[in-house]
C-alpha cells in the first residue's frame, strides 16, 4: 500500500548527491527504492534491515542509534514520523546533532500524527523552516539548522535508556518508549500467564523448549522461567531485542534473544509455542500479519506439541488458523482476551 507522507520523501533519496540519513520504520514496508550511495539508512525492523540491504542500500538495523554519525557531518535527514512520540521527538534531536550548519532535516506524515505539533516544536530547536499543507491532511515540513546553539531539546522520555517500568511478584522488567507497551504489563500477556497449566495439561508429556513469538520486553519468556526449559524469544523490533536482552542478562533465563520477523531464520521446532500477537478489534483477520504469524508458528511447532495464543476476543483466530493446522480452539476467555491452543495433532 502506497503512503502518501512518504511519497513526499522519495525526491530527496533519489538521485540526490548530498550526504543523507534516512530514518526508516513500520510506514515503509512497501518501500521499494534504487540505492543512493550518498543515503545511509539507520532502520529498528530487521525486515527492513533485510529488504533495504537485498536492494543495495548502506542499512543499519538498532534502536535508532545514531552513534554511528558524527556531530556535524550530514547534509540531510530525511524522515517519515513514527506512531510513538518519543521516538519522533529522539530522532529531531538527534538529527540536530549531527546535521552541519544549514544542514536540513525534511520530515513528512498526516495531521492526525501530529506532524504540525512536531514542526512547531522542532522550528525552535533548529532555528528555521518552512511546512506545507501537500495533500488532503499530508504535510511536507523542511527545517534548516540555522540555530547553532540550542537548549530546545524536544522531550523524548530520555528514550535511549532502559529503565525499569513495571513489576509484579516475580519479576522488574526493563522497557524503555519503542517498545509495544513498554510501561505496563500487558493484560493479555497475563492473562495467558495466569492460564497456562490450562495449556501445558493438554501435553502428552512436559515442553523441552518454547518459543516466544514477537517477545517484547520479554515478559512471557521470563513468566516461563518456572518449567526449566530453553526458551527462544524473538522479535522484530531492535527496542524490545534490547529490553529483552536486559531482562534475561538480569535474571537466570535459560534462553536466548534472536531478531526475526516471525521467527525468520529461527530453524528450531518447538513442543510450546507463546504469542500475544499485535492484532486488535479493527484488525482484519484476512490481513497479511495474520497470516505470518500463524505460518511461522507452523513452520516452528513440533508436531506434539502445542502454540498458546492471547488475542483480543473479537478476533477470529481461530477460522483463520485452520488453514494452517489441525486444531484451533478457544480454551477461554474473560470478555476482553481469549485464550486460543493450536496445534497440528487433532488428539
Amino acid at each position: 500500500m502506497s503512503d502518501s507522507a512518504f511519497n513526499l520523501l522519495i525526491p530527496y533519496l533519489r538521485d540526490q548527491k548530498v550526504r543523507s540519513l534516512w530514518l526508516a520504520d513500520e510506514n515503509l514496508l512497501s518501500a521499494s527504492l534504487t540505492a543512493n550511495d550518498a543515503v545511509t539508512v539507520i532502520t529498528n525492523r530487521i525486515d527492513l534491515e533485510q529488504q533495504f540491504f537485498s536492494q543495495g542500500w548502506k542499512v543499519f538495523f538498532s534502536d535508532y542509534d545514531f552513534s554511528i554519525i558524527e556531530n556535524d557531518s550530514l547534509d540531510r535527514v530525511v524522515y517519515r514520523i513514527s506512531k510513538e512520540k518519543p521516538v519522533v521527538n529522539h530522532i529531531i534531536n538527534e538529527a540536530y546533532r549531527c546535521l552541519k550548519p544549514e544542514g536540513e532535516l525534511i520530515l513528512a506524515g498526516d495531521k492526525n500524527e501530529g506532524i504540525k505539533s512536531y514542526f512547531s516544536n522542532a522550528k525552535k530547536l533548529f532555528g528555521s523552516g518552512e511546512s506545507n499543507k501537500e495533500d488532503k491532511d499530508t504535510w511536507l515540513a523542511i527545517l534548516n539548522k540555522t540555530k547553532l546553539e540550542s537548549t530546545k531539546q524536544l522531550d523524548d522520555k530520555n528514550y535511549p535508556e532502559l529503565r525499569v517500568t513495571c513489576s509484579d511478584s516475580n519479576f522488574e522488567y526493563y522497557s524503555k518508549p519503542g517498545v509495544f507497551g513498554w510501561d505496563k504489563i500487558d493484560k493479555g500477556s497475563a492473562y495467558l500467564i495466569e492460564n497456562l497449566d490450562s495449556f501445558l495439561m493438554t501435553l502428552i508429556e512436559p515442553p523441552k523448549n518454547a518459543l516466544d513469538l514477537g517477545c517484547g520486553y520479554g515478559y512471557l519468556s521470563l513468566n516461563l522461567s518456572h518449567l526449566d526449559i530453553p526458551v527462544t524469544a524473538t522479535d522484530n523490533n531492535a527496542a524490545a531485542i534490547r529490553a529483552c536482552e536486559r531482562n534475561f542478562n538480569r535474571y537466570p533465563i535459560n534462553g536466548k534473544v534472536v531478531a526475526a520477523s516471525c521467527a525468520e531464520g529461527i530453524t528450531d521446532k518447538f513442543d510450546l509455542i507463546i504469542c500475544n500477537p499485535p492484532f486488535h478489534a479493527g484488525f482484519s483477520v484476512d490481513g497479511d500479519l495474520t497470516d505470518r504469524f500463524l505460518k511461522a508458528t507452523h513452520d516452528r511447532l513440533h508436531h506434539r506439541g502445542i502454540a498458546c495464543f492471547v488475542t483480543n476476543i473479537h478476533i477470529p483466530i481461530e477460522r483463520k488458523a485452520m488453514q494452517y493446522f489441525h486444531q484451533a480452539e478457544c480454551i477461554m476467555s474473560n470478555g476482553n482476551f481469549k485464550l486460543v491452543r493450536i496445534s497440528h495433532s487433532t488428539d
